[in-house]
C-alpha cells in the first residue's frame, strides 16, 4: 500500500500520520431525507479507515495495524507500549482499540488499554469550536490509571484521525503528568489536511 507519511509535531515526543484522509469530496445533491451526498475519493489508507469505522469491515485492522506497526518501528527508537486514545463514541468494536492490539501484536508488545482513560463521555471532538476549547475538554475529561510497574516507559499513542491535534495533544498533557512515562510517540491513521 502506498502512504504518504507526514511528521506531526506537537508536546510529544515523535509522531506521524500516515496519509491524507481524503483526496476530493464533490457534493452531487441531497438524498431523499435531504441529507447531503458526496462523491468522495479517499486514499488507499483513508479507505481502509473509512470501511472498518463505517462499514464495520474488520478485516482492515491488520492491513492498517500492519502500515503503522512498520512506520512506528521506522520512526520511534523504542517503544515499551501501545495504547488507543479513548473513543468518543460507544461501539461494541471499538477500531482504535482493535488497531492498537494489532500493531502491539505486531512489534511483540503490550497493549494497555487501560491506562488513558475519560471520566465520563465526550462530545465528538468535530463538534466543539475552537482548538483550545478541543484541548481543554479532553484535559478535563482524561485521566491516567496507573497501571504500570516502575518506569520509564516509552508509549505510543495510536488514534485514527488527526485535525487539530487536540486529541493527541490533551493525552499527551494528561499523560506528562504520569511520571513512569519517559517519552511519548503518536502515530495517527490519517490526516484531515
Amino acid at each position: 500500500m502506498k502512504v504518504n507519511l507526514r511528521r506531526i509535531n506537537g508536546p510529544w515526543n515523535g509522531g506521524f500520520t500516515l496519509d491524507k484522509h481524503t483526496l476530493r469530496s464533490v457534493y452531487t445533491g441531497d438524498n431523499e431525507y435531504g441529507h447531503p451526498i458526496f462523491d468522495t475519493t479517499r486514499t488507499e489508507i483513508g479507505e481502509c479507515l473509512y470501511q472498518l469505522k463505517y462499514k464495520h469491515d474488520y478485516s482492515q485492522v491488520p492491513v492498517i495495524a500492519n502500515e503503522l506497526s512498520a512506520a512506528a518501528s521506522s520512526a520511534f527508537g523504542f517503544i515499551s507500549f501501545v495504547s488507543p486514545i479513548p473513543p468518543s463514541q460507544h461501539r461494541a468494536r471499538q477500531p482504535v482499540v482493535e488497531i492498537a492490539r494489532q500493531v502491539a501484536a505486531n512489534l511483540e508488545i503490550p497493549c494497555i488499554e487501560n491506562m488513558l482513560l475519560k471520566k465520563a463521555h465526550t462530545e465528538q471532538m468535530k463538534n466543539i469550536g475552537s482548538r483550545e476549547d478541543k484541548v481543554k475538554a479532553l484535559c478535563d475529561k482524561l485521566y491516567f490509571d496507573d497501571v504500570l510497574a516502575d518506569g520509564p516507559y516509552d508509549a505510543l499513542i495510536i488514534d485514527d484521525l488527526y485535525d487539530t491535534g487536540a486529541t493527541v495533544e490533551a493525552a499527551t498533557t494528561v499523560l506528562r503528568g504520569y511520571p513512569k512515562i519517559r517519552n511519548i510517540y503518536i502515530a495517527t491513521i490519517t490526516r484531515k489536511h
